[in-house]
C-alpha cells in the first residue's frame, strides 16, 4: 500500500537565503515545487528579529540556501550558526554554496539539529537546479515530519507515506506529460486544483532550443513548477478570492458586494454543500475567479525584464478539486476558461488544448506509482482524459 500525506495541514517550509531576488527566490520556487507551503522567507543575515519571525511561522522544515557554487559563503555560514543556537528544532535542508555545505551541515549537527544536505539550488546565476533539494525535502518530510506530528499511533502509517500530497501530484502531472515506455505522454500540461483553502497550479513545459540555451533571468524559470495560493479557495479561502479579484480588476463594487456575502457564508460554514441553483452558481463563480487569479500569479512575468510563462504548447488543461469534479462538464469548462482566454496576465495562453477534469482524483495515484511502476502510472494518468 502506498500513501501520501499533507502533514496534518500542509508541509510548512521556511526559506532562509542570501539575497531576496536571488537565492531566497530560488529557494522559494523550489519549496513550492517540493510540495511545501512557504510560510516564511528571510533574506540576508539572521538576527534576533529574524529568528523570532522564523519561529513564529511554525515551519516543519527550514530550507537553508545562499551563494552560488564558489561564490559568497559568509551569509550561509552566519545563518547556519544562528540556526544552530536558536530554538528552532525542526529539520534543516542545506542547499546552498557547495563549497561551504559540509561545514554548514557539521555546524548544525554539532548543535543536535537534524540535517539533510542537497545540491545548491542556484549553482550559478541564471541556473536553477531543484531536483536534489526537492528530494531532500521529501526525505526530511518522510523521516522527521510524518512521525513528528502524531498522525498515527504507530510507525505503520509513516512507512506507507511516499511524500507530501502536492509533491506527489506534481509527480503525476509529470507522468501525464512525459508518458512511459509504450505509453506516450501529452507534452506540455497545465493543472489547476481549486480547493477549499488554496488553489494550486502545476505546469510541465518543454523548453525549445532557444529557451533551453538562453538564461535571461537571474533565477531561471522552473520548467516543472507548482505554485500554491494560500488566500484562494472556495470555502476557507473564499473571501480571499473576492479581495484578490477586486485587486485584479475582475469585479466591480456591486459584484464584489454580492459575492462577498456568499463568501462569508462559506467561510463560516466550510462544510457547506450547495443545494439551490444560486449556491451552485456562486461556487462556480468563486472557482472561475480563483482559477483566473492563480493562473496570473503562476504565469505572469516576475519583473519588468522577465517574460511570462509560455503556455502556448500546452496540450491539456486539467481541472481538479471538488467544486470542479462535482460540476457538469459545461460548468467545469466555463470555470477553467480563463486558462485559454485570459490575456490580461501578461503570459501566453494555451492555443488549442483539451480541457478536462480529474474526476476520479487520479493524478496523485499516478504520482505514487511513478517511481516503482512507471508504465502503470502513465496508464492511470491517461485515465484522467478517458473519464471526461
Amino acid at each position: 500500500m502506498l500513501a501520501c500525506s499533507s502533514a496534518g495541514g500542509g508541509l510548512r517550509i521556511a526559506v532562509v537565503g542570501y539575497e531576496r531576488q536571488v537565492t531566497a527566490e530560488a529557494g522559494y520556487r523550489v519549496s513550492l515545487s517540493a510540495g511545501g507551503k512557504v510560510v516564511h522567507t528571510h533574506a540576508g543575515e539572521l538576527d534576533g528579529e529574524g529568528l523570532r519571525s522564523l519561529r513564529g511561522s511554525r515551519p516543519d522544515i527550514v530550507l537553508l540556501v545562499g551563494g552560488t557554487d564558489g561564490g559568497n559563503s559568509e551569509v550561509l555560514r552566519h545563518n547556519a550558526a544562528r540556526l544552530a543556537k536558536a530554538r528552532v528544532a525542526v529539520p534543516v535542508v542545506v542547499a546552498g554554496n557547495r563549497d561551504a555545505a559540509p561545514e554548514v551541515a557539521e555546524t548544525l549537527r554539532a548543535a543536535g539539529r537534524r540535517v539533510v544536505v542537497a545540491d545548491n539550488v542556484l549553482p550559478s546565476i541564471g541556473s536553477l537546479a531543484p531536483a536534489s533539494a526537492r528530494a531532500a525535502i521529501r526525505e526530511a518530510f518522510l523521516r522527521h515530519v510524518i512521525g513528528g506530528k502524531r498522525l498515527s499511533r504507530g510507525p505503520r502509517f509513516a512507512q506507507l507515506v511516499r511524500g507530501a500530497t502536492p509533491d506527489v501530484v506534481l509527480g503525476g502531472v509529470e507522468v501525464l506529460a512525459d508518458g512511459a515506455p509504450g505509453v506516450p505522454g501529452l507534452g506540455d500540461v497545465l493543472v489547476v486544483d481549486v480547493g477549499g483553502a488554496t488553489t494550486d497550479v502545476y505546469s510541465v513545459l518543454t523548453p525549445d532550443g532557444e529557451d533551453a540555451a538562453l538564461r535571461k533571468e537571474v533565477v531561471a524559470p522552473l520548467w516543472r513548477a507548482r505554485t500554491v495560493e494560500g488566500d484562494l479557495g472556495v470555502r476557507w479561502g473564499a473571501l480571499g478570492v473576492v479581495e484578490a479579484a477586486v485587486a485584479e480588476g475582475l469585479l466591480d463594487c456591486a459584484e464584489a458586494a454580492g459575492l462577498r456575502a456568499a463568501a462569508e457564508r462559506r467561510v463560516a460554514d466550510p462544510e457547506m454543500v450547495p443545494g439551490a441553483a444560486h449556491e451552485v452558481a456562486d461556487d462556480l463563480r468563486l472557482a472561475r475567479l480563483a482559477v483566473t487569479v492563480a493562473l496570473r500569479r503562476h504565469a505572469r512575468p516576475t519583473g519588468p525584464s522577465s517574460e511570462g510563462r509560455d503556455l502556448r504548447e500546452v496540450g491539456a488543461v486539467v481541472g481538479s478539486g471538488g467544486v470542479l469534479r462535482h460540476a457538469s462538464r459545461a460548468d467545469a469548462v466555463t470555470a477553467l476558461a480563463p486558462a485559454t482566454t485570459d490575456h490580461c496576465g501578461g503570459w501566453r495562453v494555451p492555443i488549442r488544448p483539451e480541457v478536462v477534469v480529474d474526476r476520479r482524483y487520479l493524478l496523485f495515484v499516478a504520482g505514487l506509482l511513478a517511481d516503482e511502476h512507471p508504465v502503470v502510472a502513465a496508464r492511470v494518468a491517461h485515465d484522467v482524459l478517458d473519464a471526461n
